[in-house]
């Protein structure tokens, strides 16, 4: 077994575990930083959703006072404003769904499912909570959900959910007696919902996964390549060359050059000994033939 071939393996052995650490750490941390940038996305939606919200009922619905006398104008509805903006958004969000999850909604298309209704429950036994979040199993895949409390601040909200004797007879004739009413002020009756594919982060992860491990694998291979060059280059070839001239003394021929001493290192000290000792093999030689 050569040297170079007990150099190279164990220089293989010290790269594979490395890159094998390497890749382990850095997968689930990839997946985990991948994961966290998605959730701020969702709470960044949530946010803005609030913005929208609070400038629809401030500066939108007053204006459209007036017309909601002869039709109802959907646009007047903070969460038809929030939900409808955020469906615009570029196509890097297209997988983001954002929803008003409401228990009892005037908009039948914003009553909350099953899961979301739990949320809303959650919201209600601790109203302390000011996010909930996690992962639920869906028939396409998994979701990576988080949600926050919708609560009634503004009496003005109440106008339209009160009662159905105190709401706008246009409401009425399009969403009916039934639905969106006995709301009161303080009250949480819904949450905003905002689900994405888990898949979504995990298609992240793997790009940056695959990008970092083919640069980590490209400098092991430089790394690999320029320590066997600095091997052969610097220990091999003057090994080589020193053994070839010790095979030539050994048998009496003392007509191998010397070794020019030029370096300072381990290799340099065992030529300038060889060199010695070549010198006092020629030297006593000399002596016995004569």
């Amino acid at each position: 077994m050569g040297l170079r071939f007990r150099f190279n393996l164990a220089l293989t052995v010290v790269f594979a575990i490395g890159i094998g650490v390497s890749a382990y750490l850095s997968y689930n941390l990839l997946q985990h930083n991948a994961r966290d940038e998605v959730v701020r996305n969702a709470e960044l939606m949530i946010r803005t959703a609030r913005a929208i919200r609070s400038y629809t009922v401030k500066q939108v619905r007053p204006h459209l006072k007036h017309q909601m006398q002869r039709v109802f104008l959907p646009q007047s509805v903070p969460a038809y404003a929030a939900t409808e903006t955020l469906s615009l958004l570029p196509a890097a969000y297209k997988n983001f769904v954002y929803k008003e999850a409401t228990l009892n909604p005037t908009n039948p298309s914003n009553r909350a499912s099953d899961w979301e209704a739990d949320l809303i429950q959650e919201f209600k036994r601790n109203s302390n909570l000011k996010t909930l979040s996690g992962v639920r199993q869906t028939p396409r895949g998994k979701s990576l959900y988080i949600a926050s409390p919708v609560r009634i601040t503004n009496p003005a909200c109440l106008s339209c959910h009160s009662t159905p004797s105190a709401a706008p007879r246009t409401l009425l004739a399009r969403y009916g007696k039934s639905n969106g009413f006995g709301w009161k002020l303080n009250e949480i009756i819904g949450a905003q919902v905002v689900s994405v594919p888990t898949a979504v982060a995990e298609a992240k992860a793997d790009r940056a996964f695959v990008t970092f491990m083919i640069s980590l694998v490209s400098v092991f291979l430089v790394l690999y390549i320029v320590l066997n060059l600095m091997l052969n280059r610097m220990v091999l070839k003057p090994i080589v060359r020193m053994s070839k001239a010790a095979d030539a003394v050994s048998t009496g021929d003392f007509d191998v050059p010397e070794f020019t001493a030029g370096r300072k290192d381990e290799i340099g000290r065992l030529a300038t000994s060889f060199n010695r000792m070549r010198r006092s093999l020629e030297q006593a030689l000399g002596m016995i033939d004569k």
